[in-house]
């Protein structure tokens, strides 16, 4: 397969710097910001992927008029928050 270039980057000294003292060894700044390029991709995927699902769910919940209340999810969240707080507390105590 043949390979495609990126653009030249212009970038300030300081950030270029600070992506050289962040590499690993034997790591270079052309594969970091390879695998930089990557991994903002696939969180873009996941984030497309995630409102569409979210999308999806207001329309099903309009048509089917299903819905649960801000109120309701909030007060099983916190009470989940509770219990993990008290179990974390009580192993915390052994």
């Amino acid at each position: 397969m043949k390979t495609a270039n990126f653009p030249s980057l212009r970038v300030d000294p300081a950030l270029r710097q600070a992506a050289e003292d962040s590499l690993f060894d034997g790591e270079t700044i052309s594969g970091f910001v390879e695998q930089s390029i990557r991994d903002s991709i696939l969180r873009r995927q996941h984030q497309r992927e995630f409102v569409a699902r979210g999308l999806a769910a207001r329309d099903a919940a309009a048509a089917d008029g299903h819905y649960v209340s801000a109120e309701t999810v909030l007060g099983r969240l916190s009470g989940m928050l509770a219990e993990a707080r008290a179990q974390a507390a009580t192993e915390a105590a052994e």
